[in-house]
């Protein structure tokens, strides 16, 4: 298949499918054709990103003062944003100066106007990471740790329902059991003895607590899916052109939100910059870091590698958490590792792989005549596709009525 367009290897007539599906399998082909420099890209990806999560809560800790943050949470995601938006910059003109001579230029204005025709839908996900991102603060300052990350892995389940609904992805049932035993390997891990006298798990009952954490739950699943979905797309686009648009939309959505909090709460809760240190600087460089990443994730791996991913970067928090700060590992901690990665080892397994069908949709046929064939050759062409008949097997659809009954 190329294209989109297959070609039968009789009559040579062009099946096409669905656009929607040659869209939503951008992943899958490129799968097809994994050399061992990307599965080399596949593992440093990993390797840093459990770095990068793993840090990150870390940070967050670091950053607050008297249990509470001194500073402007949305600040902190514009300037993340603006430290993206000049990496993408700068990688861009680095890409256009090595370009070769004859292709088109990255940065001229037809070919950015164009581009940026082409993934306004990453606008979409920029707007959903920045309700996100201004939520990971929100929920840690108003929820229980604990009861927050029993609640986000429900994220799992929320990820691999779209993916099936908008990418079209499909998984086998033991992968839906791997996805399944991470929930519970990830549950297992946080869950905590109860203390003295309690009955019950901690977890708010109050509106405004299922609100949030429905929003928590759908918000930064869809933001990953549709950034995963838009990345694709247009696969052909230079990722550090669509980081920039990504990035801008983001730094813009963030800009939006400071101004409008000056105008609720006064012209002096304008300074971007007030009550940050160098934990949050910090903090910054590595949310920045970590969405970059993200991005190489969603445009040559996938959402679900993400999410198992920021598992074993939890893994590494406890980890760090211990060395760090004293935290003791619980042997809920150590059953839930082990969990995860015999999950991860189950959804990654070439056993559960999906097996390619063997027509890819609905096939439309095309008429492919490109030309009358002359009388010399005819006789010749009529004994070869005679041949060629012969050990064709005919498919489900060519058993079909060519016109309906």
């Amino acid at each position: 298949m190329k294209n989109g367009m297959a070609e039968c290897s009789v009559c040579r007539s062009k099946l096409v499918s669905s656009p929607s599906k040659a869209v939503s399998r951008a992943y899958d082909r490129h799968r097809s054709k994994v050399s061992s420099k990307t599965r080399v890209l596949n593992v440093l990806l990993v390797v840093g990103d459990c770095i990068l999560v793993g840090l990150q809560p870390i940070l967050v800790y670091m950053s607050k003062v008297d249990g509470k943050f001194k500073f402007s949470p949305v600040s902190v995601n514009f300037l993340t944003e603006a430290a993206k938006v000049l990496f993408a910059l700068v990688m861009l003109l680095i890409q256009a100066r090595n370009q070769k001579v004859g292709e088109k230029p990255i940065l001229s204005i037809s070919s950015f106007t164009q581009a940026a025709r082409n993934n306004v839908l990453l606008a979409v996900p920029a707007f959903l990471y920045a309700i996100n991102n201004y939520l990971k603060f929100i929920m840690q300052l108003y929820f229980d740790p604990a009861t927050v990350k029993m609640l986000s892995n429900l994220k799992v389940l929320v990820i691999a329902v779209l993916l099936k609904v908008v990418m079209k992805r499909r998984l086998s049932i033991i992968q839906w059991e791997a996805l399944g035993l991470l929930l519970i390997g990830i549950s297992v891990n946080q869950l905590q003895s109860l203390p003295a006298g309690a009955t019950s798990l901690s977890i708010p009952l109050a509106m405004s607590a299922y609100i949030y954490t429905g929003i928590f739950v759908t918000v930064p699943s869809m933001a990953s899916v549709f950034n995963e979905y838009a990345l694709k797309s247009q696969f052909d686009t230079s990722i550090y052109l669509q980081n920039l648009f990504l990035y801008g939309y983001g730094a813009i959505f963030n800009f939006l939100a400071i101004i409008g909090i000056a105008i609720f709460k006064g012209p002096g809760s304008f300074n971007i910059l007030e009550g940050h240190s160098k934990a949050t600087m910090l903090l910054i460089f590595n949310n920045a870091a970590q969405g970059i990443l993200s991005s190489f994730f969603f445009k040559y791996a996938d959402t679900i590698l993400k999410k198992y991913s920021s598992t074993v970067a939890t893994i590494f928090t406890g980890f760090a958490s211990a060395a760090l700060f004293g935290h003791r590992l619980t042997i809920n901690f150590m059953l839930g590792i082990s969990i995860v990665f015999i999950s991860m080892h189950q959804f990654f397994s070439p056993l559960a792989k999906v097996k390619d069908e063997a027509q890819d949709g609905p096939l439309e046929m095309q008429d492919v005549q490109k030309g009358h064939r002359t009388s010399d050759t005819s006789f010749i062409n009529m004994t070869a596709g005679a041949n060629d008949d012969a050990s064709h097997r005919v498919g489900l659809e060519e058993r079909k009525p060519l016109l309906p009954i």
